[in-house]
């Protein structure tokens, strides 16, 4: 009797005439096979599952000016589109180093990159968190440049797995690294009411603190529904967009602190001139004040002091045009800084 030939994997079956779940999207899951999907879902405005649109790449291109034999660092590699461009800059001769702290989409990313041809003379890939960048630039540096993106990357706050988003049923984590630390519903356990509606109000100038911080604190949450739902029980009265930004702002608020956040960035900047080269350049993209003022502040003392020869006068945000394809550079801003010659 003959062996019969195997059959390829059904593609997962959902209901309806679109796959709305994460897991359904086979064909946005799969670029590489379905690259027309890809194209279609980004000219929509929507980042297709399980990728990431890089962005104000030409701002930032503009500020670092990068340049063939020069070495670089992107402190938040993310999906690689911005360590990409770099990369082909960078060329013949210049090296970049990448690092992040997510253990599940480092290998993907360094495999994407490896792929277009950036093999470990051209690219060097660290997982570790950018608080630690004094130790990566005796090791590897100086660096002529340096980049910072802060955002969340669309592929961690698209999975519901990886519990980022009140939008999916998932458990409430929220860490960048799920290998580490506390999530979002042991640190929820462990707060009382005011020091909750404190960490509301820092983290993301939550207006309705009191009140979420009143039905949510010291709760035995472990999914972001049931936290979603707690949250829309103590806002009974808000309209439904008012209610989706203070759910957002909710999620936002724990991330920062599950992830010590300010705590990381407020290393890396203490940490930073000592990472550069001589007239070496940074730039830095926030997507909340408390970064934005973090930023800001750092760089105005180092101007005083002497550190940094020139930093920008505003923060840069994105194109109407890029607002309007990718919503979620919205909140962006870019600053930048020169090193001391």
């Amino acid at each position: 009797m003959t062996d019969q030939p195997s059959r390829p994997p059904r593609r997962p079956r959902y209901q309806g005439t679109h796959p709305r779940r994460f897991d359904e999207k086979y064909k946005e899951l799969a670029p590489e096979r379905y690259a027309e999907e890809q194209a279609k879902v980004a000219a929509r405005g929507h980042t297709p599952a399980g990728t990431h649109r890089s962005i104000m790449v030409d701002e930032i291109l503009e500020v670092l000016a990068p340049r063939p034999g020069e070495a670089a660092l992107d402190a938040t590699l993310g999906y690689g589109g911005h360590a990409r461009e770099l990369l082909t800059r960078l060329r013949p001769g210049g090296r970049l180093v990448g690092l992040d702290v997510d253990p599940l989409e480092l290998p993907r990313t360094e495999a994407r990159l490896r792929a277009l041809g950036f093999d470990e003379t051209a690219l060097i890939v660290r997982r570790t968190n950018f608080a630690g960048l004094a130790k990566v630039a005796a090791e590897l540096g100086p660096f002529d440049l340096v980049l910072a993106d802060l955002g969340v990357s669309s592929m961690q706050i698209d999975n519901p797995a990886r519990g980022f988003t009140w939008k999916a049923e998932g458990p409430l984590d929220l860490r960048l690294n799920p290998q580490k630390g506390r999530s979002a519903a042991d640190l929820l356990t462990a707060l009382d009411a005011p020091a909750l509606a404190e960490l509301l109000a820092e983290n993301a100038d939550e207006p309705q603190a009191d009140a979420i911080a009143r039905a949510v604190a010291g709760q035995a949450l472990r999914t972001t529904r049931q936290l979603a739902e707690c949250v829309r029980a103590a806002l009974p009265d808000l309209e439904e967009d008012e209610l989706k930004k203070a759910l957002q702002r909710t999620f936002q608020a724990l991330r920062i602190a599950v992830n010590d956040e300010f705590g990381v960035l407020d290393r890396f900047l203490a940490q930073l001139p000592g990472a550069l080269k001589p007239g070496g350049r940074v730039a830095i993209l926030t997507f909340h004040s408390g970064e934005d003022r973090r930023v800001k502040k750092a760089f105005q003392q180092g101007l005083r002091d002497g550190t940094y020869t020139a930093i920008a006068p505003e923060p840069r945000r994105a194109s109407s045009e890029e607002r309007r394809a990718n919503p979620r550079s919205t909140s962006a801003k870019l600053r930048w800084a020169v090193r001391a010659s």
